[in-house]
């Protein structure tokens, strides 16, 4: 599966982005998604990923609450809503893709996309 996200910008404090990651291919469905972030300096760290059937989700404990990920399995795509951004949000965020269970790890799945670049300004 190929994936490609976008929706990155430059947003406020306090400000709302939403991600959106398109995959190609058929199978979008049997695939958890993630979500994952690298800011500068830092390592890739896990921010949330959802079930193949969109029942279930799991957040990273510094988004829980402001972070929401949804998916549309008939238009194969994955989307982040950002809510209450902070300035330590800021990060290139990345897409990803697994074919097992749902998993926090970068280790963890086997398909990446390019990555979005979200700027949160004081």
């Amino acid at each position: 599966v190929q994936l490609q996200a976008y929706g990155g910008g430059l947003v406020q404090a306090r400000g709302s982005l939403r991600l959106s990651c398109a995959a190609s291919g058929r199978t979008f469905s049997s695939y958890v998604m993630g979500w994952f972030r690298q800011a500068p300096g830092k390592e890739r760290e896990f921010v949330a990923s959802m079930m193949r059937s969109g029942r279930s989700a799991a957040y990273a404990d510094s988004v829980k609450g402001r972070f929401t990920i949804s998916r549309d399995n008939a238009k194969n795509t994955v989307y982040l809503q950002m809510n209450s951004l902070k300035p330590e949000d800021t990060a290139i965020y990345y897409c990803a893709a697994r074919q097992l269970a749902q998993a926090m790890g970068v280790q963890m799945y086997d398909y990446w996309g390019h990555g979005t670049l979200v700027t949160v300004s004081s």
